[in-house]
């Protein structure tokens, strides 16, 4: 179906029967791409058009220079959508996970002296401040 490796295409498939999305769902067509490719682009409709009429996410895709491989691309960039849109409350969860686990790292070596130092600075400046202020008066 599509000129990439049997392995490839194989895995595809596994990925559209795991998230449960059959052909019939997608609406596929083919437009003119633009930008390089000179008359060739402009003749030929090698840019692909997917929509996966359930959830209504479209995808256009127009990486490669021949339909089939586009029709491929176009295929694997609709699945990583679904997918995402599938997962999103569990990506949430893990996003919230790294977040806290980011939080609570230790600083490195070179950010605690770095932060140190600048503490002993801004501790001297409110020193000389106060010791300014006091002779003043």
């Amino acid at each position: 179906m599509f000129p990439v490796s049997p392995e490839k295409e194989k895995a595809i498939r596994k990925k559209l029967d795991d998230l449960g999305i059959y052909e019939k769902d997608i609406r596929e067509s083919f437009i003119r791409s633009h930008g390089k490719g000179g008359q060739k682009v402009n003749k030929t409709s090698t840019c692909v058009y997917l929509k996966h009429i359930p959830t209504g996410i479209e995808v256009k895709c127009q990486k490669a220079r021949t339909q089939g491989l586009n029709r491929y691309y176009a295929r694997v960039l609709l699945l990583e959508k679904i997918e995402r849109l599938i997962k999103g409350k569990e990506s949430e969860e893990e996003q919230r996970i790294a977040k806290i686990k980011r939080q609570k790292r230790k600083r490195s070596k070179r950010a605690r002296e770095k932060m140190l130092a600048e503490k002993r600075l801004q501790s001297i400046r409110k020193t000389e401040r106060s010791f300014r202020y006091g002779q003043d008066e």
